[in-house]
């Protein structure tokens, strides 16, 4: 069968040809499955699972019952619903037939683009609700079908809706101006076809706003009204933490409204005639607008044109992801599904907004003039659901992912929005900005600083955002061979790395001061991912500018690199604890080792000196002593929690006492630190890689179940310190999905297991897999490189190392390099490239293992090596 054609009969089997509210013929089927590996499900505690449907400039944030509950923290309860960034549309919808409230749900499915409840008959009719929200639509559609198995009828048909518009700053925290406390009331009315809510007025020191959500369906509604009351099947109970005998820490499933909710209701019904034995489909729309109510009219207008098209066009662009990067693990399926539905994460959290007005917060102190506007910008969002918006460290992290499963406008966009917003913010001075509302609130990451009241300086950015920029513009080059992007970004990148050294080297060691990525106290001055980070920023920043033809910056930034690289080691290495330091105290550089997972990423990084790829920045004994040392219970989970890194280990930290909590991000560090020293055994880098993909699924084989939302990579796993998320409270949960942590899975496969390694920047491609130990293959399909995509197979069996690639022409590689990496103390004995005995292969022995390469051409090309 051709793809087109599975992809109609999937489009068929997902939801009928219908618009608006219409009926099915008897033989239409409702929303099922479209095929193995397209959809992930799961039954259990559905009220305690968060969810999302997302498009690009909306997404709608529930519960896996089908209900919305209050949970988030940012904006106390309020971070659930159905947004269209910067503004909050609803707290939820809610559907009812014949004066029975449909649902809960019975089984819930996350599908490419789409979310589907499975729900129990209702009124004697079978039912089942589909979400989508188109991309570039400011809102959400809600596909409720209805199948009657009888005799030709007629049912009520009802929907709730309660509003909740306000903007996602400011926030409720103590201290904040103006503070979420202060949001003004909705007010709502039926215009005798929509429910309307506005909000139109101002927040103490705030300007005019004129926020509007409209909901409704194409078909003329029998009755309309509105009122407080409407909550659905839910009680509309508010948590607020304070109401006498609440529970302290309740679950959301308890809370329908949080302490700053201020909006209002409304209900909808329709007289519906149901075909005997056919099918119904109700298409409901929620848009809305952060310009008023026409705005929100017109969008909801787009939004109800042909609704099922519209689903059909987002399955067939979630396809078209899932089929860049087509993996076969056979050794591994697991992680194979975990970088699939990974690819599907970074869609979800791609989000744009218009009109971004820069605003330096001072972590919600103050709420100043604008400095400036950012037209449009489009980013990878951290995580759902408190943090959908912008951010520098993790897009950074996240770019890494995203090149690997070849979504690279998104990452490139996000890459521009941080340049635009730091440049306003921070008056062209290089600092890169930390966090940024859709709405260009930004709370931290501002060029400024003040003294403590123990004399230290206390900074308004992290360092680590501003060294590791840099790199993210080169492995975006690497990846495309954009040499238009390189350009347009190369101008900030000098200035960061400028900066650093103007502004950051006070004793001038060498060593970067400032916050880096663990934000914890009693660190020194000078942290260890910002040196590491730095290094690799000087060798990418030379590699750009000697391409470039800049030999002034790329001898200063290659000279200085090299320097630092030389003296790393002996200034880092903590010879008692077999492990690198976290920081050094000035004076007199002073280390200090509290055993947080920064103490990784000398392993994580891979460098670029003249161009030539080095994984791991520390030398082989010292990278493989630290990396096996962080193999036990002290620095990592066991079973049956998750096996992941630990963000402090057992007695680091300033309290001595550690911080036992698994997040992706430090999981990802250990993985790809694994992965750079060829440690890809089951219990190394394997270890890792099925502590970030167990939480996205359900497994069978040991009794598990997603984190939340099936196919999703939580921000935060089971822990000894923090327990799964369904067990948390409605404002104490981690984000249950987030971008950053794909980096441990996506990269570890298609850079280190593939070993795809492009420079299109210069031409060159090269391809030098490795195999993990216990897996007979690995291989990559259309996996997108420059203006084109390139096949890998690897397959390892006894003595015999086989790489098979195909390297189309628009892949823009000039010289493509294929090779194997063998086990270390490995000798090649013989070498063939298509048949043909090869002689000037080369050997080369990196942190990975020995690599064995062979010139050649784009095209079609087998190598084998005999040992």
């Amino acid at each position: 069968m051709s793809r087109r054609a599975l992809v109609a009969l999937t489009l068929t089997a997902l939801v009928p040809a219908l618009a608006g509210l219409t009926q099915a013929p008897a033989s239409a089927a409702p929303p099922g499955d479209p095929g193995p590996g397209r959809e992930v499900s799961t039954t259990s505690r559905l009220q305690d699972r968060r969810e999302v449907a997302a498009g690009t400039r909306a997404y709608s944030l529930g519960f896996e019952d089908g209900r919305f509950y209050a949970n988030g923290w940012h904006i106390t309860g309020e971070m659930g619903g159905i947004w269209t960034p910067p503004v909050k549309l609803l707290d939820g919808v809610w559907f009812g037939l014949d004066d029975q409230w449909v649902g809960p749900a019975t089984k819930f499915t996350s599908g490419r683009g789409y979310t589907r409840y499975d729900l129990p008959q209702t009124a004697g009719l079978q039912v089942r609700r589909t979400d989508v929200v188109p991309d570039g639509r400011r809102g959400a559609l809600f596909g409720l079908t209805i199948t009657n198995p009888g005799a030709a009828r007629t049912t009520t048909l009802k929907v709730d809706a309660h509003s909740e518009l306000m903007g996602q700053y400011p926030w409720g925290f103590d201290g904040v101006k103006p503070n979420a406390s202060d949001n003004l009331p909705d007010q709502g009315r039926y215009d005798g076809k929509h429910l309307v809510f506005t909000d139109d007025g101002a927040l103490p020191g705030a300007p005019e706003h004129h926020y509007a959500a409209v909901v409704g369906t194409a078909q003329q509604p029998q009755s309309g009204a509105v009122g407080s009351q409407y909550w659905g099947p839910q009680p509309g109970h508010r948590c607020t933490g304070t109401e006498p005998g609440a529970p302290a820490d309740p679950k959301p499933a308890a809370c329908d409204d949080g302490p700053f909710g201020h909006g209002t209701g409304g209900e909808l019904t329709w007289r519906l005639s149901l075909p005997a034995g056919g099918s119904t489909t109700v298409w409901l729309g929620v848009a809305g607008s952060d310009q008023g109510q026409a705005a929100a009219q017109q969008e909801l207008a787009g939004l109800l044109k042909a609704p099922a098209a519209q689903l059909a066009a987002k399955v067939h662009a979630r396809d078209g992801l899932a089929n860049r990067t087509k993996l076969s693990l056979p050794g591994d399926p697991l992680v194979q599904q975990a970088v699939d539905w990974g690819k599907q994460n970074l869609a979800d959290l791609t989000l744009s907004a218009r009109d971004l007005q820069i605003r330096w917060t001072d972590q919600g102190k103050q709420f100043p003039e604008p400095l400036g506007t950012v037209p449009e910008a489009t980013w990878i969002g951290a995580g759902y659901p408190d943090y959908p918006w912008i951010f520098g460290t993790d897009a950074e992290y996240t770019s890494f992912a995203a090149v690997s499963v070849g979504q690279f406008e998104a990452i490139k966009s996000h890459l521009r929005a941080l340049r635009d917003i730091s440049d306003l913010l921070n008056h062209r001075s290089g600092v890169v900005s930390h966090e940024t509302v859709a709405d260009g609130s930004t709370w931290f990451g501002h060029d400024s600083r003040h003294t403590n009241p123990d004399g230290t300086t206390a900074y308004d950015f992290n360092t680590d955002e501003t060294v590791k920029f840099p790199s993210a513009v080169a492995l975006l080059w690497r990846w495309t061979g954009d040499n238009g992007f390189r350009d347009e970004m190369y101008d900030f990148t000098k200035r960061n790395l400028h900066y650093v050294v103007s502004q950051l080297d006070a004793d001038h060691d060498g060593w970067p001061e400032g916050l880096g990525n663990v934000e914890r106290t009693g660190m020194g001055t000078e942290k260890l991912d910002n040196t590491v980070y730095f290094i690799r920023g000087l060798f990418d920043l030379a590699d750009m500018a000697r391409s470039k033809g800049d030999t002034a910056t790329a001898t200063w930034a290659n000279d200085l690199a090299t320097r630092l690289q030389q003296r790393f080691d002996p200034t880092w290495w903590d010879q008692a604890a077999g492990q690198y330091a976290d920081s050094l105290t000035d004076p007199g550089n002073v280390q200090s080792f509290q055993k947080h997972w920064i103490g990784q990423t000398p392993m994580e990084v891979e460098l670029a000196p003249n161009g030539q790829a080095q994984p791991g920045l520390a030398p082989y004994e010292h990278g493989t002593t630290a990396l096996a040392g962080r193999e036990n219970d002290c620095f990592s989970g066991t079973a049956p929690l998750n096996p992941g890194l630990f963000h402090t280990g057992c007695g680091g930290g300033a309290n001595g006492q550690g911080e036992k909590v698994i997040f992706g991000l430090t999981t990802s560090i250990q993985s790809v630190g694994e992965g750079n020293y060829g440690r890809l055994g089951a219990d190394q880098q394997g270890r890792y890689t099925h502590a970030l993909a167990e939480p996205m699924f359900a497994e069978p084989a040991t009794g598990g179940t997603p984190d939340e939302q099936p196919g999703a990579m939580p921000e935060i796993f089971p822990s000894p310190d923090q327990g799964a998320n369904i067990d948390r409270c409605w404002t104490c949960r981690s984000m249950f999905m987030q971008a950053w942590g794909n980096y441990g899975t996506a990269w570890a496969v298609v850079h280190q297991w593939l070993g795809v390694r492009p420079d299109l920047g210069v031409g060159r491609l090269a391809v030098v897999p490795q195999v993990p130990a216990g897996q007979p293959s690995v291989a990559g399909r259309d996996i997108r490189l420059g203006g084109g995509s390139a096949d890998v197979l690897a397959s390892h069996t006894g003595s015999t190392y086989r790489t098979e690639v195909s390297v189309g022409r628009g892949v823009g590689a000039g010289t493509v390099v294929i090779g194997h990496t063998l086990p270390r103390g490995t000798a090649p004995r013989t070498v063939t490239l298509d048949g043909r005995v090869i002689r000037n292969y080369t050997v080369t022995t990196t942190n990975r293992g020995v690599e064995v390469t062979v010139p050649t051409t784009a095209g079609h090309h087998v190598l084998t090596i005999t040992t």
